[in-house]
């Protein structure tokens, strides 16, 4: 899930990259990081925390130059450790590299076990480390070719920004699986990253997509160039509309907030139901909610209210921390929902549990009925580029029925966005990645292979 950002050719650098990552929060909150280069050395802060935790003023005496990279983390596996944080710096041959990383390698492990074999020795759980030793142990003399020969290796989903002392590369997955922008300065320099939303706050315009398969280099002086490193299979994440992305990024060609909107409206055409109001589970069912409420003819209140300020110690990807979340996050207002019935919608539904603390929330507030709609279709596989969906045992719909998951979760009735519906939703310009509903893993990975996501 997480954010990466790369900044290039513009004054204070680290600043604008601390401001995009700020930006990007919402894609993952326990660790973040930024490396920077002056041409001589890379200098890097990374920690535990959110962004404005990490880093104070101070830090940006550090941080000088005009190349930036960095990272937001969010793990759906591994160490709580500063050293599982992003940027990964070491220095090799060649001299010294930056990595962020956005994704999940399906092959991580066999390419970890070889690398063991060969006499490698790794200090982190995550994926991303695989990728500087390759790029280390090549046998390439210029690190460019060093990347191509490290790109040949490796499998799945990844966003990646390498940074030299002097260069900065840029790559997407040939799947295009995870999103990423080029942006450009007003007054000169470059930035890429994850999400559009991250350019409106430092004031740079979009100018594209990144390309699937597509490596970009940034060298002082020069217009980045664009080199066509692997055959495009486009397969966009389908994911990012439904929960990932911010409402006011454009993935893809595809404004976030107007796709959860077309999915509401398709929702209520496939799974209407008799209602006073609607309202959403904030903040990713509110477009969703709107479109369903718009469809059928029903108010939409903002009925549950959402607490913005609850810190990362409630992150944690435990089910103690879950269980508890629900009641820190969300609080219902009873006066609109008493003696009302209710069709509340959320982005997706995995374990239940959530669902279920919700609906006994509006219970409780006094609600006649519950009608809990889910904006996505059912969840019944892993997702292995990059989604902290947890193994199959785990999801309720790969082993329940609509019926027994309504009962479970304590709703009067419960009802899923199709596929179909899901496809119409987004579009038919693009062959979208529905791992996670279909179970098509398209770019290796299986339901059995743990994930360990960057």
């Amino acid at each position: 899930m997480c954010a990466i950002v790369g900044v290039f050719g513009k004054k204070d650098a680290s600043k604008m990259a601390y401001y995009s990552l700020f930006s990007m929060q919402h894609r993952g909150q326990e660790a973040s990081g930024i490396s920077s280069s002056d041409k001589n050395e890379i200098h890097l802060i990374k920690n535990r925390g959110l962004v404005t935790e990490v880093f104070q003023e101070p830090c940006f005496d550090i941080l000088s130059g005009s190349c930036a990279i960095g990272h937001n983390r969010y793990s759906t596996a591994g160490s709580e450790s500063v050293l599982d944080a992003q940027p990964v710096f070491a220095k090799y041959k060649l001299g010294e590299i930056s990595i962020v990383h956005n994704g999940n390698l399906t092959n991580k492990d066999s390419v970890r076990k070889d690398l063991i074999d060969n006499g490698a020795i790794f200090q982190t759980n995550m994926d991303t480390e695989n990728i500087v030793h390759l790029i280390a142990k090549s046998q390439k003399d210029a690190l460019i070719d060093r990347i191509k020969d490290m790109l040949t290796k490796i499998e799945g989903a990844y966003c990646l920004a390498i940074q030299s002392r002097s260069k900065m590369f840029v790559i997407r997955d040939r799947f295009g699986i995870r999103p990423l922008s080029l942006g450009k300065f007003k007054d000169g320099g470059y930035i890429v990253s994850s999400e559009t939303c991250a350019f409106n706050l430092v004031d740079a315009e979009f100018v594209r997509d990144v390309r699937p398969g597509e490596m970009l280099i940034f060298e002082e002086g020069k217009e980045p160039v664009s080199e066509q490193i692997f055959e495009p299979m486009f397969r966009p994440c389908a994911f990012e509309y439904i929960y990932f992305a911010r409402p006011d990024s454009i993935i893809d060609g595809k404004n976030v907030y107007q796709t959860r909107l077309e999915m509401g409206k398709r929702l209520a055409q496939e799974t209407p139901t008799e209602v006073d109001i609607v309202l959403p589970v904030p903040d990713s069912g509110v477009a969703a909610a709107r479109g369903y409420a718009k469809e059928l003819g029903v108010p939409f209140e903002m009925g549950i209210v959402r607490n913005h300020y609850v810190g990362r110690t409630f992150i944690e990807p435990t089910q103690a921390i879950r269980d508890i979340k629900v009641k820190l996050k969300l609080s219902p207002i009873k006066h609109l929902i008493d003696g009302k019935r209710v069709a509340i919608i959320d982005d997706s539904l995995v374990r239940g549990t959530t669902s279920k603390q919700i609906v006994k929330m509006l219970l409780d507030a006094g609600a006649k009925e519950v009608h809990m709609r889910i904006a996505a279709p059912e969840i019944k596989y892993p997702c292995r580029y990059g989604i902290d969906t947890p193994n199959k045992a785990e999801l309720i719909s790969s082993s329940h029925s609509v019926d027994e998951i309504a009962k479970k979760i304590g709703a009067t009735s419960l009802g899923f966005l199709s596929i179909e519906g899901l496809k119409e939703s987004l579009g038919d310009d693009k062959e979208y990645s529905l791992v996670s509903f279909d179970g098509n893993y398209f770019a290796g990975g299986d339901i059995d292979t743990p994930s360990c996501a960057s």
